[in-house]
This record gives C-alpha cells, structure tokens and sequence, in this order.
C-alpha cells in the first residue's frame, strides 16, 4: 500500500480517494487531535479514531462502536488505549498529533505479526508541517533507548521460563490447599482461623502478582494462552476481572501519574497527590481535611482499596460492558471459596474470613504497588518521549530474593515500565543497560531501601495536604 501525505482537515486513501470535512455533524470536524483514551472524553458523533505511529496514521474506528475500537485476535493491548491513539474533532488553530511508535512496541513484541492488522487500516503520513503535542525531545536519548531494547532482544531478555512461572503458580494453589488444610485439620479456632488467613492473603498477592505477568503477556509466546492463564488466575483464584485489571492497568502503563488518563492517580477529592494539592488550594476546595491525609491514609487506603474499590469497580465494569464470561469466571470463586469454608464457619463466619482475607492483602497491595509512584512526579500532561515519561514517574527498590518474591519483582518498577512486557525474571539482567543509559543522559535512577520506600508514601502525603492547606490559606 502506497503512503499519502495527510494534510490539514484532508485525509487520502492509497485508492486516490479524498475524505473532505464531514457533512451535517456540526459537533465534528475533520481535524486530528490526540486522544490517549477516547472513552474518557465521551467522543460523540461517529468520531474517528486514529493511530499515529512514526507519523503514519491508522483508521482504528469510530467512538460509535465499543472502547475496544480495534482488536487484534488474542491480543487486547492494541484498542486506542496507548500512548497516542487520536480522535477526530473540532481544534482551534488545526489538528494536533502525539506520536506513539515506543510505547506501541513496548505493548506489542511481535511487531510483524501486528503488523498483518495494521496495514489494511494505513491511510497515510502526516504532513511535514502537522504541528505535534510531543514535547521536546533529545533524539540521542530515544535512538539510545531504542538500542537499548533491540540489545535486550538480542540477549533474548523477552524470553520467559517456564519453570519459573510454573513454580509460582504452584506455589500458590500449595498455599490455597495449606489454608484449607489448616482449618480441616487444627478447626476453626482464633490461631488456625488467623494462620489460615494469613496464607490465604499472601496467596492473593502472589496471584495479583501471576495475574500481572500474564497481562502483560510476559509468560507464553501466544497472546491468546496469556489471557486465558490470567483468566483463570484473575477469575477462579481471585474473582475478579482480567478485562477491568487489563482496562485500567494499561492506562496506567501508557501515561504513569498523569492526572485523568492514569487511573492509580486520579483519587482527587478522596487525596490530594501532586500537582492538584496547589489546584484544589487556590480554588478554595475542601472536601476532606487534605493537611492530615496522611493519616486518614492509613483508615480508608490499605485496609479498604481491595475490599471496597476495587470489588465495586469490578462487579460495575463487568456488568455495565456485559463480560458475562468475566462474571462467570469470578462466580467460580466465590462458589469455591464459601463452599470450602462455610461448613467450618457457617455463612457468618466464612464471610468474616473472606473480609479479613481481603483487607490483609489489601494491604499488601497498597503498599505495594504505590512505593514506586506516590513519592515521584504526579500531575499533568508534560508530552515527554516514553522512556523519559517512565523515569520521571517511577523508582525502584533495593533487590533480595525476598522483597523479589514479596513485591511480585515490582521492586525493579523502571525496567517493567520501560519493558512491560519482559518476563520478571530478566530484570535484574536489564537493570545495569538501564543504569547505564540513565547515567549516559543525566535522567535519575532512583532506587531506595524497601523501608524508606514506604515511609515515602506517608511522607509524599503529608507534603501534598501541606502544599494544599498552604496555597488554601494563602493564594
């Protein structure tokens, strides 16, 4: 297919064909404007979505079809929902464009094999003089980046073991039959019901763990094995959704602590992170105490977020875009789990487990998955290239094979945002490239001892609701 240079409000075909400004949709012009999640804007009007990948530009759809616009067989990461997918719509001054060529292939290893569903969708390059969201750029740090990665690939880093993902696996339905074991054989009492509660929840963790890998498709060659494993994992084992985790988690992926397109950030007016701590001052906003946030952390952040949030968010997700497959599959584990226990508990007692279950890995997520983000910059869109984007919004923490195993390798969050899609394993192995690049370009890698990680949290929170109570009296 020949490539056609797409100016201002004119797209061309490689028939000769020419799209003109749509008719009778006041609502709608022909111009480009990036849109990394079009259903966060709630597109209208038949709006076209776009794909811009190294200036060449893909027709992914219409806003009128579902969020998934368009979905490559067994692969969910490629629906609009990266770094710089784009909408039609009216902008002053003409279209604008933010290009998305690394974080597409760091989504996607297989370029060829999307390259098969991608050219039917080419409808040409952008002009020279598009203007472009992406900010300025050091083209010596994205062609190194990109050298970077094709060593890893020849150092065979994107290959997974799967010994080592068997294990994990197995070591986490041994946990499921312990749990269980301990109840039958000890009863129901305080200390087996606490031990059994215990193992329980660090179960659950290494399944948000598991569950992960399989999301990012790090574990099997093929696509379609990855997310049947993580609907197994994310369904039976945990009960909740793998399209909901894929949803919001690729979100994060593609713009980490970018207010309204990374959803681990977007918790205003609940607290105050960043940038919005001065925002809500100055406007006067006090919907909460935000100068003690710190502390009301510690009663509604990691005891409720799994218990509370996410269960809601879940339950509402798979039935407002009808992932009845999802809600089967999460049925299975509940029937399972309350099968287990409730002839030991009784149904008040099981619940109570349930919940207890619940907030203790509720805890483990939090604490978690935050230590890299919360301390690091969080506000809004700075249109930086990808591997800069990834630095600035992350840090990682002093390795041991326990904190390794304990944080499911989140400990080494740089190279899984640079990477997301590298086996866990291999970390370690990419870790010193990194370093080294990092050190090359003056760009901080930060890595912190586990303790002072999550002392860090608390410690961002407090300096957010003191910047906010600050501009509140003062601005």
């Amino acid at each position: 297919m020949s490539r056609h240079v797409l100016p201002r409000r004119v797209v061309t075909r490689s028939s000769g064909s020419i799209w003109p400004e749509p008719s009778g949709r006041a609502a709608c012009s022909g111009s480009l404007l990036t849109s990394p999640f079009p259903w966060s804007s709630s597109p209208s009007c038949g709006e076209t979505m776009m794909l811009c990948l190294d200036r060449r530009t893909f027709e992914m759809g219409h806003a009128g079809r579902v969020p998934g616009i368009f979905k490559i067989p067994g692969d969910e990461s490629l629906s609009g929902r990266t770094f710089g997918s784009r909408r039609a719509c009216p902008v002053p001054g003409g279209p604008v464009y933010q290009d998305c060529q690394d974080a597409f292939h760091a989504f996607h290893q297989d370029l060829n094999f999307v390259r098969k569903f991608l050219q039917p969708l080419l409808i040409g390059e952008l002009a020279p003089e598009e203007p472009s969201q992406d900010g300025p750029q050091n083209a010596q740090l994205v062609e190194d980046f990109r050298a970077l990665r094709q060593a890893a690939e020849d150092m065979k880093l994107f290959e997974a073991k799967p010994a080592f993902f068997a294990l994990l696996l197995g070591h986490i339905l041994a946990m499921e039959v312990l749990a269980w074991l301990t109840i039958y054989l000890l009863g129901p009492g305080w200390v087996p019901s606490t031990l059994a509660a215990l193992v329980l929840a660090t179960s659950q963790a290494q399944c948000w763990c598991l569950q992960h890998d399989l999301g990012h498709t790090s574990v099997f060659r093929k696509s379609q094995w990855n997310h049947l494993a993580q609907q197994f994992v994310m369904g039976q084992l945990k009960g909740f959704s793998a399209h909901w985790w894929n949803f919001r988690h690729f979100q994060h992926h593609a713009k980490p602590n970018i207010f309204h397109k990374d959803p681990d950030v977007t918790v205003a007016p609940v607290f105050l992170l960043g940038e919005s701590s001065v925002e809500y001052g100055r406007k006067k906003r006090r919907y909460l105490p935000y100068n003690h946030q710190h502390l009301y952390f510690f009663l509604i952040g990691p005891p409720l977020l799994t218990l509370v949030n996410f269960e809601v968010e879940n339950l509402a997700y798979m039935l407002v875009c009808m992932r009845w497959m999802d809600l089967l599959w999460a049925a299975s584990f509940y029937s399972r789990f309350f099968l287990c226990y409730i002839p030991f508990y009784g149904v008040p007692g099981a619940l109570l487990l349930f919940v207890a279950v619940r907030v203790l890995e509720s805890h483990w997520f939090v604490w978690i998955t935050q230590m890299n983000h919360i301390p690091k910059e969080i506000g809004h869109e700075k249109h930086r290239d990808w591997a800069s984007s990834q630095l600035a919004a992350t840090c990682n923490v002093e390795p041991s094979l326990f904190i390794d195993w304990f944080s499911g390798h989140l400990n080494f969050q740089i190279e899984h945002h640079l990477f997301p899609t590298m086996p866990r394993h291999n970390y370690r192995r990419v870790a010193p490239l990194v370093k080294a690049l990092c050190a090359k370009h003056g760009l901080n890698y930060e890595v912190k001892p586990f303790l002072t990680a999550l002392v860090d949290i608390v410690g961002s929170l407090k300096k957010s609701g003191d910047i906010w109570l600050e501009a509140y009296l003062h601005q």
